[in-house]
C-alpha cells in the first residue's frame, strides 16, 4: 500500500471512528429529550433554542463524517459542540486529573482534537465528496 493510500485509510478510520462515537451520544438524545441540556442551556442565562444544536452537532455532523459528505464542516460543528459540552457541563474538571493519573477531560480532548484534525486534513480520498 502506497502513502497516499494509506494516509487515506488513516483519515477513513478518524472519520469513523469519532463520527460513531458521536453519534452514540446524539441517539440517546433522540430517546431521551433534550431537556437535561436545555435546563443547562437556560441555567447559563442563554435562549433555550440553543439546545436543539446538540442535534446538529451529535446526530447531523457525526453522519457528515461518516459518509465523508462535507466532512470539514462536520468536523468543525463536532467541535463546536464539543467546546459547548466542556463549557456547559465540564468547565469544573478542566484542570483536573482523574483516579488513574489522566486528564479528568480526555475523552471530550480526544473528540475536540480529533475533530481539528477532520477538520484540518479533509476526509480523504474514502468519502463522497473528498474536501
Amino acid at each position: 500500500m502506497n502513502q497516499a493510500a494509506m494516509q487515506d485509510f488513516g483519515k477513513l478510520v478518524l472519520r469513523i471512528a469519532l463520527g460513531a462515537l458521536i453519534l452514540l451520544h446524539g441517539i440517546s438524545k433522540l430517546k431521551n429529550g433534550l431537556g437535561p441540556i436545555e435546563g443547562m442551556v437556560l441555567a447559563r442565562g442563554l435562549p433555550g433554542f440553543l439546545a436543539y444544536g446538540v442535534l446538529a452537532g451529535e446526530v447531523l455532523a457525526p453522519l457528515m463524517l461518516l459518509f465523508g459528505a462535507y466532512a470539514r464542516i462536520g468536523a468543525v460543528i463536532v467541535a463546536i459542540n464539543m467546546l459547548f459540552a466542556i463549557a456547559l457541563v465540564h468547565m469544573g474538571q478542566l484542570g483536573q486529573l482523574n483516579d488513574q493519573g489522566g486528564w479528568a477531560l480526555e475523552l471530550q480532548g480526544m473528540f475536540l482534537f480529533t475533530a481539528l484534525a477532520i477538520a484540518l486534513f479533509g476526509p480523504g480520498r474514502y468519502a463522497i465528496n473528498q474536501r
